[in-house]
C-alpha cells in the first residue's frame, strides 16, 4: 500500500509539472501573439539559401527583430526566390535599406540581416504595384564582397601570368638577349672611344664659353645701342619742335603777307576806277571836239538859224 501510495504521489507530481510546462508554454505564445508585425518583401537573386528556412531570424545590427515569414521561386520578371519576413513594428526599416543572406561558418545556419542606408531616410512604406508589401532590396553580405574580391585578385593575377608568359616568350627573350647585346657592344665601344668623347665634351663646352662671351657682347652692343637710338630720337624731336616753330612763323608772316596783298589790291581797285572815269571824261570831250571840228564853218561863224543853238528850241 505504502509502494501504491508512492507511485500515486510521484504520478500526480509529474502530470502537475506536465500542466505548469503546458500552461506556461501557452502564455508565452499568447504573449508572442501580441506582438505586431510589418511585413516586407525581398528578391534573392544572387545568393543561396542554404541554412536558412521558415523562423530563421531577421536580423538588424545583430539583434533578432522578426523571422522568415515564408518564401517561393518565382520567374517574374527574373528568376529569384522571393522571401517575405515579418519584423517588429518599432524597428526602423528605412528606405534605401538592404537585405542579405548571414550565414554562420562553424553551424551553417543562416539569418536574414538588414542594414539601413547611412543617412536617415524616411521608413519604407511604399508598397510597389503588383506587391503586397514593400519590397527591402537584395544586398551582399561582407563574405560575399571579400569573396568577390578574391575572385577578382585571382582573375587579375591569371591575367598578369598570362602577360608574363607573353612577355617571356622565346621570341622575346632572343629579342631581349640581343637587345643587351647591343647594349653590350655600344658600351665597349665607348669605352674605346673614351678620350675621343672627352674631346668632344671639351670642345662642346668650349663652344658653349664662346657662346657665352658672344652673348654678353652682342648684349652689350644692344645696350649701346639702345642709347644711341634714345639719343637720336631725342635729337629728332627738338628737330620736330623747331620745324613747328618754323612753320608756325611762316604761317604768321604769310598771313601778314596776304592782309598786305588784300590791301594793296583795294587801292588798285579804286584808282584803276578813278582812272576809267578820268577816260571816259577826255573820251566824252574828243567826241565832243570831234563834233564841231567835223563842221568848220560852225565853229568859224557860229551856228546856222535852222540849227538851234545851245539851250535853244525850234
Amino acid at each position: 500500500m505504502e509502494a501504491d501510495a508512492r507511485y500515486t504521489l510521484v504520478g500526480g507530481v509529474v502530470l502537475a509539472v506536465a500542466a505548469l510546462v503546458i500552461l506556461f508554454t501557452l502564455w508565452l505564445a499568447g504573449q508572442a501573439d501580441d506582438i505586431t508585425y510589418r511585413h516586407y518583401t525581398v528578391y534573392f537573386r544572387n545568393q543561396s539559401m542554404d541554412g536558412l528556412d521558415v523562423d530563421s531570424a531577421v536580423k538588424m545590427r545583430g539583434i533578432k527583430v522578426g523571422a522568415v515569414a515564408d518564401y517561393d521561386f518565382v520567374t517574374k520578371p527574373a528568376e529569384a526566390v522571393k522571401l517575405r519576413i515579418k519584423v517588429a513594428e518599432d524597428t526602423p526599416v528605412r528606405e534605401g535599406a538592404e537585405a542579405y543572406v548571414k550565414r554562420n561558418v562553424v553551424t551553417g545556419l543562416a539569418t536574414i540581416e538588414i542594414t539601413n542606408p547611412p543617412n536617415h531616410e524616411k521608413l519604407l512604406t511604399v508598397v510597389p504595384e503588383g506587391e503586397k508589401y514593400p519590397v527591402i532590396a537584395e544586398g551582399s553580405s561582407e563574405l560575399d564582397k571579400v569573396a568577390s574580391a578574391v575572385s577578382r585578385m585571382a582573375e587579375n593575377g591569371a591575367q598578369v601570368l598570362d602577360k608574363m608568359n607573353a612577355l617571356l616568350s622565346d621570341q622575346n627573350q632572343a629579342h631581349i638577349a640581343a637587345t643587351l647585346a647591343n647594349l653590350q657592344a655600344i658600351s665597349d665601344h665607348l669605352v674605346s672611344n673614351r678620350q675621343s668623347l672627352e674631346a668632344a665634351v671639351q670642345g662642346i663646352r668650349d663652344a658653349s664659353d664662346e657662346f657665352r662671351f658672344a652673348g654678353a657682347s652682342i648684349t652689350q652692343a644692344a645696350t649701346r645701342a639702345e642709347g644711341s637710338i634714345t639719343e637720336v630720337g631725342k635729337n629728332a624731336q627738338t628737330a620736330l619742335k623747331e620745324a613747328a616753330q618754323t612753320l608756325e612763323s611762316m604761317q604768321k608772316e604769310a598771313q601778314v603777307l596776304s592782309t598786305k596783298l588784300q590791301a594793296i589790291s583795294d587801292q588798285g581797285a579804286l584808282e584803276f576806277s578813278a582812272m576809267s572815269r578820268d577816260v571816259r571824261t577826255a573820251a566824252d570831250s574828243v567826241t565832243t571836239a570831234g563834233q564841231k571840228l567835223s563842221n568848220p564853218k560852225a565853229l568859224l561863224l557860229g551856228p546856222g538859224k535852222q540849227q538851234p543853238g545851245p539851250g535853244e528850241k525850234r
